[in-house]
């Protein structure tokens, strides 16, 4: 079993009962729930949008990163998610949206996977306060590899700390 941690974020219809969906689903799809963190809202990230309800989980899972991808767009896809995220052609930057659910895979053990499909430790977790604040909940001053600093710290400076694979 490996342990993964795992973001979840809403921002459309009843954005409780989405978290508590999603994580019925993760828990039949994907592995025990070993931790959460609070729910906490926050601005639209990347795009002016209505609020986000965002929270971690931390999963015991026998599935692969690739696996665990799999299922957790399935998931998306059951609960009603149609598109993910796409890359704007002309500035080749992200171009964000309002999404039932969303689940991100942060972490995969202290594995660091760079394939096509899955980059793991997630790239944007530096630069995330929602992903941060969660994240120094459940794991308060403890260093998680491949970071050398906790996510407390990189908390109180935001993208000051990154990380390259």
């Amino acid at each position: 079993m490996k342990t993964a941690v795992l973001s979840l974020g809403t921002n459309l219809g009843n954005r409780s009962e989405n978290l508590k969906t999603a994580i019925h689903y993760i828990v039949s799809e994907v592995g025990r729930v070993v931790r959460e963190s609070s729910v906490i809202e926050t601005e639209s990230w990347g795009f002016d949008s209505f609020p986000f309800l965002n929270q971690a989980l931390v999963v015991e899972t026998g599935l692969t990163p690739e696996e665990l991808l799999g299922s957790t767009q399935k998931i998306e896809r059951k609960m009603g998610r149609t598109e993910k995220s796409s890359t704007n052609s002309d500035t080749g930057l992200p171009v964000y949206s309002d999404r039932i659910i969303d689940i991100d895979i942060l972490l995969y053990g202290n594995e660091i996977v760079n394939s096509p499909d899955i980059t793991v430790p997630h790239p944007k977790i530096c630069e995330r306060e929602f992903v941060l604040r969660p994240l120094a909940e459940l794991f308060g001053d403890e260093v998680v590899a491949p970071f050398e600093v906790s996510f407390a710290s990189m908390l109180e400076k935001p993208n000051h700390y990154g990380y390259t694979l």
